[in-house]
C-alpha cells in the first residue's frame, strides 16, 4: 500500500470513527425535525412504489390543492396543483368588498386506486366538497367533480370491496358511501356515526373536538388518526381501530407531545413505518413533522421513545426547502417553460388579463384595473411562503408608469401584515413603509423617492418564535437602509395560514397605471442592513 493510501485510509478511518463518537457530527447527516420549517398544514400523504407524493392546505391562494413529490420523506418539491380555481364567487376573487381569507379549500385527501390518483378537498365557501383524479399526479391533466354539501376534514378511503367512503366530522364522526367512481354521494345512501365522540380517550376536557379523519386500512384492521385538544392541554393524535369498516371501534391516545398533531400512516419500500403530522408554530405557519411508527399488539405506537417526537430521523438530510418548496425568480421565460412557477400562488383568484412576464420579457408586470381602499383586497397579489428559522425576500421595482394613487412594493401577508413599497401620490413618489401589527394600517415612514427604480427587502426572522420582521429599502441594490419599524408577526385564525411574502400593485384613486418586478430572490439568510 502506497503512503498515500495508508494515510488516505487512515483519514477516512479517523472521519468514520469521530462521525460514530460524536453525535452531532452524525446528526448532521440525519434528517431533522421539522421536515419542512415552512407552512404546509394538513397533509395527506401516500407512497406509490418508491415515491411518495403529498397534498396540502392552502386556503385563499390560487391555484390550490398542491402536491409535493419525494423520494425520501424530507426532500420535497411541488409538482402540481389540482385545483386552477374552486369557483367564481365574489368572496374568492376579492370582488365587491368580500374575501375569504382562512376558508377557500382545507383539509385535503390523498389517494391512489386502480391506477388513478385522486386528491379531494372541501370549502366553507361555496358549500361543496370536491374530488380531483388524474392518470399523471405530475403533469394532470385533472378531472375536477364537486358537490354538496361540504364534507368537513373528510377522508376519502376506497375499501378493498371497491366501495368508496367519506369519513367526516367533528367530534360526533361519520360515514358515507359514494359512488363507485368518486363522483358524488351514491343515491340512495344514508350517513351514519362510525363514534359517538372520537375525543373521548384524550379525556373529558374536550376543547377542540375531534377532527382531521385520515383512515387507512392495514393487514385487515382499520386504523382511523383524528387531532384533538383537551383544554388545558395541547395537541393530541388520538387513533382508533376496528375490525370492520362501520365499527364498533376502540380508542387510545397516540402521541401528546409539543403539539405535533393531525396527519397519519406512511410506510417505506423496506418496511418501515413513520406519522406524518404538523405543528402550529407561531408566524412561519404549521410546519409537517415525522415521527418513527412502531406496532405493538396490532396498535402504531407514535414516538422515539414512544410518545415523543425526535429531533433527529434516520433518514437522508434536508437539501434545503429552495427551490423546492420556494424559489427565486427572475421572471426570464423561454418558450415552453410554464408562466409561473408552481412556488408561485395568487392570493385569491386572479384577474389574469391585469398581469403578464411578456409585455416588457424579464419583468412581472402588474396592473391596475380598479380602485381599492385596502391591500388586503386588493387583487393580483402574487404570494410564496416564507421559510425558517430565518428568510429574506428582495426585489427590484420599476416604477416610472405608476399613476397617482397607486402603491407597490413588497408584502409579508398575513391579517397583521406589513408593507414597504412607493406610493405615488399628488404627483410625488415616495418610499413608504406601513404596518399592520395593531390590525390596522399605520404608516410608520416616509421617504421621497426621485428615481424609477427601487429595491426592497422583507426579513423575517421566526427563530424560538420570535416572529419579527424588518424592512429595508436600496437606491442602488447594494446598500440597504431599515425603514420603519420592526413588525411583530402573529398567526391569526381570521387568515389561518403562515406570512407569505407577496409582490403587489394596487390604485386608490384611479386604474390603469402598472408596475414592473425586476425579479424576486429568496434566501434563507438576513443580513440587516448589508
Amino acid at each position: 500500500m502506497s503512503h498515500f493510501l495508508k494515510r488516505s485510509t487512515l483519514f477516512f478511518g479517523i472521519v468514520l470513527a469521530s462521525a460514530v463518537a460524536s453525535p452531532l457530527l452524525a446528526q448532521v447527516k440525519q434528517a431533522q425535525n421539522p421536515i419542512i420549517y415552512a407552512d404546509v398544514p394538513d397533509l395527506s400523504m401516500l407512497r406509490v412504489g418508491d415515491t411518495y407524493y403529498m397534498s396540502s392546505t392552502t386556503m385563499h391562494m390560487t391555484p390550490g390543492v398542491p402536491i409535493m413529490k419525494s423520494k425520501d420523506l424530507v426532500n420535497w418539491h411541488l409538482v402540481s396543483y389540482a385545483s386552477d380555481t374552486l369557483g367564481g364567487q365574489d368572496e374568492l376573487a376579492l370582488r365587491n368588498g368580500k374575501s375569504t381569507y382562512g376558508r377557500g379549500s382545507w383539509a385535503s385527501s390523498l389517494r391512489f386506486h386502480n391506477g388513478t390518483y385522486y386528491v379531494s378537498t372541501f370549502a366553507q365557501t361555496t358549500g361543496k366538497t370536491y374530488i380531483y383524479s388524474t392518470k399523471n399526479i405530475e403533469k394532470g391533466p385533472w378531472k375536477a367533480v364537486s358537490f354538496k354539501p361540504s364534507y368537513h376534514d373528510h377522508s376519502l378511503f376506497f375499501d378493498d370491496d371497491g366501495r368508496v367512503y367519506l369519513i367526516y366530522g367533528a367530534g360526533k364522526l361519520r360515514l358515507v358511501e359514494l359512488t363507485a367512481d368518486a363522483s358524488g354521494v351514491k343515491p340512495g345512501a344514508t350517513e351514519q356515526v362510525l363514534i359517538e365522540n372520537a375525543s373521548t380517550p384524550a379525556g373529558p376536557n374536550l376543547g377542540l373536538p375531534a377532527e382531521g379523519s385520515q383512515l387507512f386500512k392495514i393487514k385487515g384492521k382499520y386504523y382511523l388518526f383524528n387531532i384533538t385538544w383537551p383544554k388545558g392541554g395541547m395537541r393530541t393524535v388520538v387513533v382508533h381501530r376496528a375490525d370492520k369498516l362501520t365499527g364498533p371501534y376502540e380508542g387510545r391516545v397516540a402521541l401528546q407531545d409539543l403539539g405535533v398533531a393531525q396527519g397519519g400512516l406512511i410506510d417505506t419500500p423496506d418496511g418501515r413505518w413513520f406519522s406524518y403530522l404538523f405543528r402550529d408554530n407561531g408566524a412561519v405557519g404549521r410546519i409537517p413533522y415525522l415521527v418513527p411508527v412502531t406496532w405493538t399488539d396490532g396498535w402504531p405506537v407514535l414516538g422515539s421513545p414512544a410518545g415523543k417526537v425526535p429531533t433527529t430521523l434516520a433518514l437522508p438530510a434536508s437539501k434545503g426547502l429552495i427551490p423546492g418548496i420556494v424559489a427565486s425568480d427572475e421572471f426570464a421565460r423561454r418558450k415552453g417553460e410554464p408562466a409561473l412557477p408552481l412556488v408561485w400562488q395568487w392570493n385569491h383568484n386572479p384577474e389574469n388579463t391585469l398581469w403578464s412576464l411578456t409585455d416588457r420579457p424579464g419583468y412581472l408586470r402588474l396592473k391596475t384595473g380598479r380602485v381599492d381602499t385596502t391591500f388586503l383586497l386588493a387583487r393580483n397579489t402574487l404570494t410564496q411562503r416564507t421559510i425558517g428559522p430565518t428568510s429574506a425576500g428582495t426585489t427590484a421595482l420599476d416604477v416610472s408608469h405608476l399613476k397617482d394613487g397607486d402603491f407597490a412594493g413588497l408584502a409579508l401577508l398575513q391579517k397583521r401584515y406589513g408593507l414597504v413599497g412607493v406610493d405615488y401620490r399628488n404627483g410625488a413618489k415616495s418610499i413608504v413603509m406601513i404596518s399592520a401589527e395593531s390590525e390596522k394600517p399605520v404608516e410608520l415612514q416616509r421617504l421621497p423617492l426621485t428615481q424609477t427604480t427601487v429595491y426592497f427587502k422583507a426579513e423575517c426572522d421566526f427563530t424560538e418564535r420570535k416572529d419579527v420582521a424588518t424592512f429595508f429599502y436600496s437606491l442602488d441594490g447594494k446598500t440597504w437602509k431599515a425603514i420603519g419599524g420592526p413588525l411583530k408577526m402573529a398567526y391569526t385564525l381570521p387568515h389561518f395560514m403562515g406570512y407569505r411574502f407577496g409582490l403587489f400593485n394596487y390604485a386608490t384613486k384611479s386604474p390603469g397605471g402598472y408596475a414592473d418586478f425586476d425579479y424576486f430572490r429568496i434566501t434563507g439568510k438576513t443580513t440587516g442592513a448589508k
